[in-house]
Parts: C-alpha cells; sequence; structure tokens
C-alpha cells in the first residue's frame, strides 16, 4: 500500500520537474508539517481519518499558524489523497475532510485605510531619509495598484513583448487567465522609468536574469520578493502606518477600492484575473457589513433630516 510521506514527497519533485516551483514549494512545506505532527515514520492513507485529520488542524493552530496557512496544508493534503485515490492507492472515504478548515479568510490587515492610503499615495521625492531603494520598492508598490493590483510574482516576470503601445497582455501564473490593462499615464510614466536596460533580457523589469522556468529563476523571484517586502515594511514603519505594509497590500487595497466605488464584484473578478468570482468574494466579504451599516445611517440621516427627529 502506498505510503504517505513517500508519495508527498514524488509528487513535490514531479511538481519541480515540471517547472512549478511554488507549488513544490507548498507541498514540501505541507510535508514537513505533517512530519512535525506524527513523526518521520512513514503511514498508509489508511491512518488517515477525520480525527487525524482534526489532530493535524489542531496541532497547526498550537504552533501558532494563521487559518490561511492551515487551510494550505490541508488544501495540499487533500490534493495528494485525491491523487492517491485516481491511483487506486488509498481507499475513498466520501466526506473526509468535512470536519476541517479548508476555506480562506480574507486578512483586514492587507487593506490600506482612506489615511494610510494618502500617506502611501504622498510624493516621497521632498521627504528626507528615504533612500533610493525604498523610493523604488514605493513606486513599484504605487505601480502594482495602477496596474489593477497585479500580484508581484506576475509583475516580476512580464516580458518586453507583454507591452504594446500602452497596452500590457500577460497571463496570471496562478490561474493562467489572460489579461489586459491600458496603461494610465501615471504608470506609463513608472514603465518608462524602470523598464530594463539590458537588451539582451526578455524581462520588462531587472528583477529577474535567469531564463524563465528554471529553478534560478523561481530563486531569482523569491530573492526580488524578500527584498520588496523588507522595504515595504521599512516605508510603512518610516510613514507610520497602522498596519504593515506587504506585496499582498496593493492587490487587496486595489479590490476594496474598486468595490467602495460601487463596481460590480463580476467585474472586480474579471479584472483581477480571479479564477472565480467567488475567489473575489473573499477578499471583500469583510467590508460588506461595513458597507450596509453605513447604507443604514444614509437612510436614518434621511429620516432625520426629512422629519426633524426620530424620536418624539
Amino acid at each position: 500500500m502506498l505510503k504517505v510521506l513517500t508519495f508527498m514527497k514524488q509528487v513535490a519533485r514531479e511538481l519541480q520537474m515540471e517547472g512549478n516551483f511554488g507549488t513544490a514549494h507548498v507541498y514540501r512545506s505541507s510535508l514537513n508539517a505533517i512530519i512535525a505532527y506524527c513523526g518521520k515514520e512513514d503511514f498508509t492513507f489508511h491512518k488517515v481519518s477525520p480525527e487525524w485529520l482534526k489532530g493535524f488542524e489542531v496541532h497547526l493552530r498550537s504552533r501558532g499558524c494563521s487559518w490561511n496557512t492551515v487551510s494550505t496544508y490541508l488544501r495540499t493534503f487533500r490534493a495528494v489523497y485525491n491523487r492517491a485515490v485516481d491511483l487506486r492507492k488509498a481507499p475513498y472515504v466520501p466526506h473526509l475532510f468535512r470536519s476541517v478548515y479548508t476555506g480562506t479568510r480574507a486578512d483586514h490587515k492587507r487593506v490600506l485605510s482612506d489615511e494610510d492610503m494618502k500617506k502611501v499615495f504622498a510624493d516621497l521625492s521632498r521627504s528626507s531619509g528615504v533612500s533610493l531603494r525604498l523610493r523604488r520598492a514605493h513606486e513599484f508598490f504605487i505601480l502594482m495598484f495602477l496596474l489593477r493590483g497585479i500580484p508581484f510574482v506576475d509583475l516580476a516576470y512580464l516580458h518586453k513583448n507583454d507591452l504594446r503601445d500602452n497596452v500590457i497582455t500577460y497571463r496570471r501564473r496562478k490561474t493562467g487567465r489572460p489579461l489586459s490593462v491600458m496603461l494610465t499615464p501615471e504608470a506609463m510614466i513608472l514603465v518608462k522609468k524602470y523598464m530594463n536596460c539590458d537588451s539582451s533580457s526578455p524581462y520588462l523589469f531587472p528583477f529577474l536574469e535567469s531564463r524563465e522556468g528554471t529553478k534560478e529563476a523561481y530563486r531569482e523571484y523569491q530573492l526580488a520578493l524578500r527584498s520588496f517586502n523588507q522595504q515595504l515594511m521599512l516605508l510603512g514603519e518610516l510613514l507610520g502606518l497602522g498596519d504593515k505594509l506587504s506585496s499582498y497590500t496593493a492587490r487587496h487595497t486595489w479590490a476594496t477600492t474598486a468595490y467602495y466605488c460601487e463596481i460590480h464584484p463580476g467585474i472586480i473578478s474579471e479584472a483581477m484575473g480571479h479564477s472565480s468570482i467567488t475567489v473575489t468574494e473573499t477578499y471583500l466579504k469583510p467590508f460588506r457589513s461595513k458597507k450596509i451599516d453605513e447604507a443604514n445611517r444614509q437612510v436614518v440621516d434621511f429620516v432625520r433630516r426629512s422629519t426633524g427627529g426620530l424620536t418624539s
């Protein structure tokens, strides 16, 4: 009978050989989490039960993992289990993962407040104590917002031939969905400012040097992302923001800003290249009750103005 740890290692290796380095990394992280839970001794899928999975979930939470991290590990393990079932190497157990969390929770802290948005989008050119690296990170953050909250991975892998006139056309690396973004004048200024000057490089921006699809390119991307987030953290501290600034913030802030501008979630989903509108609704769910409360205040204010008061 197929062993769980051995099979997970095999799947991770196959993903890496196919060039899916990010997914392979998630599978290895999930594998390490399972080993931390039940030890290095291998076991078959017969041992996996709803009780075993619930114990794994409790273990992850006790280690301080967020619910999104818990969900990532459990969904990864569910994908491995489904592969094994398809190969007839594991018993099919209906609703095996029903009792554990495999959803997605939106992170309030990834969205800038109105006050913080004013600080982030202010001109830093006259500010003292701002290094060139910090200015560069600041302007790339603004560019990501202007490009409809483009994820950093898609920004880093953009090619020069993705830019035609004032339109960038590319495919989301996560979902494969094609996207086309018309650049605003502000975005075009930033694109021209930071375009890759190396004529031999296919990349639009100078984040990567190695050929796309190689392990080296993935490592360069990881280093670039880490450096970018470090600079954004410093920028947030410099600006005195209420929450930490990260590469995710531009994307979540664009989505919620569009929502408050009365743009339909379906349009927001298309604009961001989400796999489905359900993903977009996860981004927006925490802000709906706030918007409903605002609507109620508008109704109450209208009645108050019309009647001269609400109480006798």
